[in-house]
C-alpha cells in the first residue's frame, strides 16, 4: 500500500519533469569552427575584426529591400534558443542586414516575423536607424528560415500551476 501511495505522489513531478523536457526542435544549422559568437552590435563596433566569419543570427524582420540582382533583409537581433530560435522576449542585440541573392518575396518575409539564418560576414555599411547614425554587419546569407507560430511555441511548456479559477483561449 505504501509503494502505491508512493508512486501516486510521484506520478505528478515525473508528467511535469517530461513536459519541461518537451520535444522541442533540433538546431537548424550546424555551427563551423569559423564561426563567431559575437552579436550583430559587437560586430557593428569592428566589422574589421571579424571580417569572412561564420555565423547563425537570428531576430525580427524590420524590412526587406529589393535590388536587381539581390536581396536584402534588415533584421533587429535576438539570442536563439537551443533550437537556434530568436528569444523576442529578450533584449535587442543589433541590427543586421541578411543579403540573399535573387529576389524574395516581401510576403514571405512579412515585418514582424522571426527569422534565423546562417552565412559569412561580409562588411558593414552605414545607415540609419530613424535619425540616428547606425552601422550595419551584412550577412551573406547561407540558409534561412522564418518561423511559424506553430514552430516558435513547439516544446515549449503550456502547463501552468496556480490556484483559482482560469480561463486560457490558445
Amino acid at each position: 500500500m505504501r509503494t502505491a501511495a508512493r508512486s501516486l505522489l510521484c506520478l505528478p513531478a515525473l508528467l511535469v519533469l517530461l513536459s519541461v523536457l518537451g520535444c522541442a526542435p533540433a538546431p537548424l544549422y550546424k555551427a563551423t569552427a569559423q564561426a563567431t559568437a559575437a552579436t550583430p552590435f559587437q560586430v557593428a563596433q569592428a566589422p574589421e575584426r571579424y571580417a569572412g566569419g561564420d555565423v547563425i543570427w537570428g531576430g525580427r524582420i524590420v524590412q526587406v529591400s529589393n535590388f536587381s540582382d539581390h536581396s536584402e533583409v534588415e533584421l533587429l537581433a535576438y539570442p536563439l534558443d537551443g533550437s537556434q530560435r530568436p528569444k523576442a522576449n529578450d533584449s535587442g542585440n543589433g541590427r543586421f542586414i541578411a543579403v540573399l541573392p535573387g529576389y524574395v518575396e516581401p510576403l514571405d518575409y512579412p515585418a514582424g516575423a522571426l527569422m534565423t539564418i546562417s552565412g559569412k560576414l561580409n562588411g558593414s555599411r552605414a545607415g540609419k536607424v530613424g535619425a540616428a547614425d547606425y552601422v550595419f554587419p551584412l550577412v551573406r546569407v547561407a540558409q534561412s528560415h522564418v518561423w511559424t507560430a506553430d514552430e516558435m511555441n513547439k516544446g515549449r511548456n503550456n502547463i501552468h500551476f496556480g490556484v483559482g479559477v482560469g480561463v486560457g483561449i490558445h
